[in-house]
């Protein structure tokens, strides 16, 4: 195919996005950039391949905008930004493809309708993933649209770790364990093959920590296992995500304590976490400035629950070759990393605090048993091969 693909990342409050022109079969990075603070006071801002800005824009105090505002603004952007290379495709991140969506699909009508089936099972992100895909419909009709989704990476995943200890008939109605963020992991996968072929056959847990957090068992570069499961609320604690909950607590919260559902979703889904454990910030960046205990003990809780959770990965690793930290708190949190791989020591794993505190690419020490790395992950550069590819007829 000829022409550039935007890849289009829409969470709950901010729309990430990649503009790639195409080429010999390959997508090459043009600009892209974020919308943040979606509800509050949007603001965009755009950088070139070198990293330089070059565009902002905010719309103070304009907290009634919607997605769909927002995204005509950013479509108007990347088509003027290219004359010479016009938009061929968008490819969108979808958070759930449940169990019908195992690989990149062209949208249609009847696609979104099954997709929007679906939110029930995202309900932070999956309702944002298909007003994005509307909203670019209506922009521009006949413009192929691509859906690539987060769960397909882990759709391979043995029985064993798809499978939930509740009564066979549901199972088979799809209550099931998928797992998330897979275009990342897709994404750390492919980047240790290149980075580190060696460390790539092994056994690799690849830790995606931001507001949502998550862990991947991969061998072979395949998941075999991962934290979240059902829904993307499932394991590690999160920005204001639970993570791993008795459900008992659950129950007695909406039998005992007068919650209604919707209560006790947003509770689990918007209240809980770090927000919920320090009562200040969802953001790890506060905490660690505050001299508020809960504070520290949110912080502790998140370091305890990432690290539990990487030694559960490891029986169905069998072991543990390398880990990889990935996404806003795994690629940018010393502190964090630090305290991670602390409670993972009775494994090996130790760290060179120079390479840490730098961010270096390798992080652990030159005693440790356990490769831990520092890779940057990219969804946008993902969603565009995948578009790329599937609409050239190779995927």
């Amino acid at each position: 195919m000829t022409g550039a693909i935007l890849s289009i990342n829409s969470g709950s409050s901010s729309i990430k996005f990649g503009l790639f022109e195409t080429g010999d079969g390959h997508v090459q990075y043009a600009a892209g950039g974020k919308l943040e603070k979606i509800g509050i006071s949007p603001r965009l801002d755009v950088r070139d391949r070198a990293g330089d800005v070059i565009a902002t824009r905010e719309w103070v105090g304009k907290a009634d905008l919607t997605h769909e505002t927002l995204l005509e603004d950013l479509f108007g952007w990347a088509q003027e930004h290219l004359p010479h290379r016009p938009i061929a495709a968008v490819g969108h991140r979808v958070v759930h493809g449940g169990t019908g969506f195992t690989a990149p699909v062209l949208v249609d009508e009847a696609i979104l309708q099954q997709l929007e089936g679906l939110c029930a099972l995202a309900p932070l992100h999956q309702p944002h993933n298909l007003a994005a895909i509307r909203a670019i419909a209506r922009l521009a009709p006949c413009l192929p649209q691509v859906a690539c989704f987060d769960t397909a990476f882990h759709a391979a995943m043995p029985d064993v770790a798809t499978r939930l200890p509740i009564p066979r008939k549901y199972g088979e109605q799809g209550i099931r364990r998928y797992g998330f963020h897979g275009l990342s992991y897709e994404y750390i996968a492919q980047a240790l093959q290149e980075a580190h072929p060696a460390l790539a056959g092994g056994r690799v847990i690849a830790a995606h920590l931001g507001n949502g957090a998550s862990m991947c068992a991969m061998h072979g570069g395949r998941s075999v296992d991962t934290t979240m499961g059902f829904t993307a609320l499932d394991g590690l604690v999160m920005g204001t995500r639970s993570g791993a909950l008795d459900p008992g607590a659950v129950l007695h919260l909406v039998q005992h304590m007068g919650l209604s559902a919707a209560e006790a979703e947003a509770l689990l889904y918007r209240e809980s976490g770090l927000l919920g454990l320090s009562g200040l910030s969802s953001d790890i960046r506060t905490l660690h400035a505050s001299d508020d205990p809960h504070a520290a003990q949110a912080l502790e809780s998140f370091a305890w629950s990432a690290a539990r959770q990487a030694a559960g990965l490891c029986v169905s690793l069998g072991g543990l070759d390398t880990l990889v930290f990935t996404a806003g708190i795994g690629e940018n949190d010393a502190a964090m990393r630090a305290a991670i791989v602390d409670r993972l020591g009775w494994l090996g794993a130790a760290l060179d605090e120079d390479a840490n505190r730098r961010h270096a690419a390798v992080i652990s020490s030159a005693q440790s048993q356990v490769n831990v790395l520092v890779i940057p992950t990219d969804e946008e550069v993902m969603i565009a091969r995948h578009t790329q590819r599937l609409l050239a007829g190779s995927g």
